[in-house]
């Protein structure tokens, strides 16, 4: 009897060991897809010129978000949110020179967290900003540095212009040129492979890791894979230009600034303007505006034809049917909107992002659903942890958005968050201005500009204030767009300015209706001051 009883025992702990090793086997893998300045200008998002067939195939398999946003318009913030499941408020990054390392030495990543669960954790291209790339302690491994096949410009002609372009502004302006003076045409198509171009070679070097990884059953992976475009600038093969009418592409419905928005929320297009053949002053010639919009659907087309050679890899190595994928935009972006080009403000155009996933195990019903619930960038982290059975670290502020998987129409999020430090007076990597960038061509403009706050402010002005201490802090409900300008050194004094938008009336945020509407603006004050409270207190 008690032989018996041993053996029954060994039994059932070789079954409870079974379980535990098919458990892990079972655990999805992830596939991390992020898109530098996507604007949802993609079909399934409702563009009517954008050529998208992979992430419109993604979007009717899986759930998209229509209105998710991130938290700060601009590359090094926004992913320095996603990955360390900080808000920019509480992270301390506002621009794109702050490290995540140096502030927070002992943050764990989203992908580090992955690793240090078991899972092998690798990425291609642009997740982290750069300077944050290589995070030893996010990554199992890190990719070798690109071959001099792989280029930036594949013109002789552009890379010309580039060079010469960098030698006259290092001469003319110093090391003040090295802050993003130099960068080359806006735009190129050329006759080559997909590969010329960093993301087509980042995704050959993708598939073969999934190839690869696909092999070990015994271990899960997390593969970042990150693509430059349609970040400027804007360089696509030629197959994908060929795909548009320049003639039919649509413009700007808006190109003017908000009636009384805050004229220190638009900047003059610096990112833009510091590339050649681009002018340093005044409007865009209707021309070039129109071919610039084409270089950028050339841009998206290019990326999602990268996407699907990335999915399909998964089916090929068939390991789809275990593996989430989650495509995300750092942010969005002004193609002439509000007469600007770039990312940086606190309005709908660049903080709205397209946001889409896929999972095995989401309800067939849902399939191809699309929400309308309110979401952040930030939530993809106590997400993806939820999805792949991990217990979130206590730091990450984001709200997981798993049970909109199973019922995406149920109510969410009463508002998001997004911030922006003064854009008008900011160097376009939202870097604080530094004295030299007004002795550059820049000059002119940060004129023009401080002219119009002056204007606007009156005995409000003051340049430390405006240049280094005014945050916009903007809060998206169902209904409204709500701005509060207010003085980062004392918060709890009065607001420097409101904006209010009615999406309802007013979906393109062409009037501000804050002084018009005192009942709503007061109410969603009180609203956005309990909820900035809230996240302080976290």
């Amino acid at each position: 009897m008690l032989a018996i009883l041993i053996l029954l025992s060994f039994c059932f702990s070789c079954k409870q060991e079974t379980g535990m090793a098919n458990k892990q086997k079972q655990r999805p893998n992830v596939l991390f897809i992020a898109i530098d300045d996507l604007r949802p200008e993609i079909g399934s998002y409702g563009s009517e010129i954008a050529q998208s067939p992979n992430l419109d195939k993604l979007a009717s398999q899986g759930l998209q978000f229509n209105k998710a946003y991130c938290q700060q318009a601009i590359c090094g913030p926004s992913r320095a949110s996603v990955l360390t499941g900080l808000r920019p408020e509480t992270g301390g990054i506002f621009h794109n020179y702050l490290k995540i390392r140096e502030l927070h030495p002992d943050i764990v990543t989203l992908p580090q967290h992955f690793k240090n669960n078991g899972y092998e954790s690798a990425y291609y291209g642009k997740i982290f900003h750069h300077g944050d790339l290589d995070d030893s302690l996010s990554w199992s491994r890190v990719p070798d540095s690109h071959p001099k096949s792989v280029v930036s410009f594949a013109l002789p002609e552009n890379q010309q212009i580039k060079e010469e372009t960098r030698k006259e502004m290092f001469s003319k302006y110093g090391d003040v040129a090295k802050y993003g003076l130099a960068m080359g045409p806006a735009y190129e198509s050329a006759d080559v492979p997909d590969n010329t171009y960093a993301d087509g070679y980042n995704t050959d070097l993708a598939i073969a890791d999934i190839k690869e990884m696909a092999k070990n059953n015994d271990q899960p992976f997390f593969l970042g894979l990150g693509f430059h475009k349609p970040h400027l600038n804007w360089v696509a093969p030629k197959k994908y230009w060929d795909l548009y009418d320049e003639s039919k592409i649509p413009m700007a419905l808006d190109s003017v600034p908000p009636h009384d928005g805050a004229t220190m929320g638009l900047h003059p297009s610096f990112e833009l303007r510091v590339r050649s053949g681009i002018p340093k002053t005044g409007k865009l010639p209707s021309e070039l505006s129109k071919t610039l919009k084409h270089a950028y659907l050339a841009c998206i087309s290019y990326v999602d034809a990268q996407i699907g050679r990335a999915i399909q890899a998964l089916d090929d190595a068939g390991i789809r049917d275990n593996t989430i994928i989650i495509v995300w935009s750092d942010h969005g972006y002004h193609l002439g909107d509000m007469g600007i080009w770039g990312k940086a403000t606190n309005y709908e155009i660049a903080t709205r992002v397209p946001l889409m996933i896929w999972t095995p195990d989401m309800p067939l019903e849902n399939r191809g659903a699309q929400t309308e619930a309110l979401v952040e960038l930030i939530d993809m982290y106590p997400t993806l942890c939820e999805l792949a059975g991990i217990e979130k670290p206590s730091h990450v502020e984001g709200k997981s958005f798993v049970p909109l998987l199973d019922n995406p129409k149920q109510d969410w999020k009463t508002a998001v968050f997004s911030q922006f430090p003064s854009p008008a007076l900011r160097e376009w990597g939202s870097y604080p201005l530094r004295p030299a960038m007004r002795e550059t061509y820049f000059g002119t403009l940060l004129e023009e500009v401080e002219l119009k706050i002056k204007k606007q402010q009156g005995e409000k002005w003051d340049r430390k204030l405006f240049e280094n201490q005014i945050m916009g802090y903007a809060m998206r409900t169902d209904q409204y767009r709500f701005i509060v300008w207010k003085d980062r050194e004392n918060l709890d004094s009065e607001p420097i300015y409101l904006e209010l938008y009615d999406h309802r009336t007013d979906p393109e945020e062409t009037k501000n209706i804050a002084n018009s509407n005192p009942n709503v603006t007061t109410n969603l004050l009180k609203l956005f001051n309990s909820q900035q409270s809230k996240n302080r207190s976290n």
